[in-house]
């Protein structure tokens, strides 16, 4: 059991770095306002679409990656 939450610990660590470097950052919408108004019809729309998608995952990740340390700190404890 120790070898599973080793496996999901890992698989969630990479998923949540990936997730997370994937996220435009919270200045993009600034320098987007600045620079013109060409993504302000079609683009913004899906741009907020994927990075409300991303923000689910970021929090699906660090919830599986809390729960597995949990658990890999408990069996590594019993045995």
């Amino acid at each position: 059991m120790a070898l599973a939450a080793k496996i999901l610990l890992v698989i969630a660590a990479i998923g949540l770095i990936a997730v997370v470097l994937l996220q435009s950052g919270k200045s993009a919408g600034l320098a987007g306002s600045i620079g013109g108004g060409a993504e302000m019809m079609m683009g913004k729309q899906k741009a907020r679409g994927i990075d409300a998608v991303l923000g689910k995952l970021t929090v699906v990740f660090a919830v599986v990656f809390m729960v597995s340390t949990i658990l890999l700190g408990y069996f590594l404890k019993a045995s």
